[in-house]
């Protein structure tokens, strides 16, 4: 008698999120791994399933940390440029 595993999260909310809130290249990738955990699964790949799975939210969440630090980092640059501006006028 064979034992189903459960189904492992496929993690397309956050692919989803990760696509059109932060960074569209590795939501993209997460997209495609987390599409691939429901075919494997009905395929009877149930490792495959599980490594697609592993896949899909570790490229969703580089794509969330990403795109978080590449908006601090442009913050940062333009919170310098109006501080040296408004510091070169004497307005500080």
């Amino acid at each position: 008698m064979e034992v189903n595993q459960p189904k492992p999260n496929n993690y397309l909310a956050l692919a989803i999120i990760s696509t059109i809130l932060c960074c569209i290249v590795t939501g993209i990738v997460s997209i495609i791994y987390s599409t691939q955990v429901n075919t494997k699964y009905d395929a009877g790949d149930y490792e495959g399933a599980v490594t697609a799975s592993k896949n899909a939210k570790l490229w969703g969440l580089i794509g969330i940390i990403g795109g978080i630090a590449v908006w601090v980092v442009v913050f940062l640059i333009w919170g310098v440029a109006l501080f040296s501006i408004f510091n070169a006028n004497g307005n500080f």
